[in-house]
């Protein structure tokens, strides 16, 4: 029986997971840190070393035969360093050395975060079995990946398919990525609750003022709060609408922390499409639900790894 495991972390602004997996996307054994995303590059790596410690300390370690990272981005995974724009300590950050320090020089294999949920939802999710697709992440950030001609296409960087980057409004606010009107800008947990909060919107008695919280009030019907998740909706479906026609995709899927918001984000999102996907090579495209949930981080970092290593690749990673 096949018994190697690899190792995955899946780094974000908000959280450092680190997983053990095997070769059919179980987990096994996990550990996880917040991630410290304003103190500076060493203290953010001192977290990551915790995980990493907590997962070597396990009786499986033994049979760990390589390490996968799906990290925020962008990503260069040919110098095997990380810039992520919500983690302003890291900057070139020779991430993939640094792990490789403290995992025995395993090989590591390193995408960026979005890649690695399409890796797992194109696995095991709500794109298995389609050939050309976009998987986004709405979170913290808005990230993504792309599979083409039934195949993940990570990149000569593992950045490829990064939509949260995608300018939908040229006289837009700044973003912390140098441009202007980025869909990250617009559509992320953060930024959905920026907006409601400034046209008016006030939190509850707990003093609740996050996405999930605005979104809660949509569902009650509060227009402010209804009006920022359709402005999210329209942003991520311009930056979906503009990748379809770009590389024929036909399926759109969208995870997350403000995924999870259900129709409040999904029934104007498909609206929106509807007014920007108009061309009739990309009328059919269809915007579905993340199936992975919380563990897609690791379980495409893990399909990484295991890509990484000859014949040892999941179908369709």
């Amino acid at each position: 029986m096949h018994t190697d495991l690899v190792a995955a972390l899946d780094i974000g602004g908000t959280k450092i997971a680190g997983a053990l997996v095997d070769g059919d996307g179980t987990i096994l054994a996990r550990a996880q840190r917040p991630t410290p995303a304003r103190e500076d590059g060493d203290t953010v790596m001192r977290a990551v070393e915790e995980v990493l410690r907590e997962l070597t300390a396990s009786e499986l370690w033994g049979r760990a035969r390589a390490v996968g990272i799906g990290s925020a981005g962008p990503v260069d995974a040919t110098a095997g360093t990380v810039s992520p724009v919500n983690v302003p300590g890291w900057r070139d950050y020779p991430l993939v050395d640094r792990v490789r320090a403290v995992t025995g020089d395993l090989p590591v294999e390193l995408i960026g975060d979005g890649v690695a949920i399409t890796a797992a939802e194109h696995w095991q999710g709500a794109a298995r079995g389609h050939d050309n697709a976009l998987c986004m992440v709405v979170s913290t950030g808005v990230g993504g990946g792309l599979v083409l001609n039934g195949r993940l296409h990570p990149g000569p960087t593992g950045n490829a398919g990064h939509i949260g980057h995608i300018s939908v409004d040229l006289d837009g606010d700044p973003c912390p990525c140098g441009a202007r009107g980025c869909v990250e800008r617009i559509a992320s947990g953060p930024n959905i609750a920026r907006r409601a909060l400034a046209d008016g919107w006030r939190p509850g008695p707990d003093g609740d003022a996050s996405a999930a919280a605005v979104a809660d009030a949509a569902r009650a019907g509060d227009p402010v709060a209804v009006a920022s998740f359709e402005r999210a909706a329209q942003a991520l479906a311009a930056g979906i609408a503009a990748t379809a026609t770009l590389v024929e995709i036909d399926i759109a899927v969208v995870g997350g922390g403000v995924g999870k918001a259900g129709e409040v984000l999904f029934a104007p999102l498909r609206q929106a499409l509807t007014r920007y996907a108009t061309l009739s090579f990309v009328r059919r495209l269809t915007v579905v639900p993340a199936q992975m949930g919380t563990d897609a981080g690791l379980v495409g970092a893990a399909a990484a790894a295991l890509a990484g290593r000859a014949g040892a690749a999941p179908a369709g990673v």
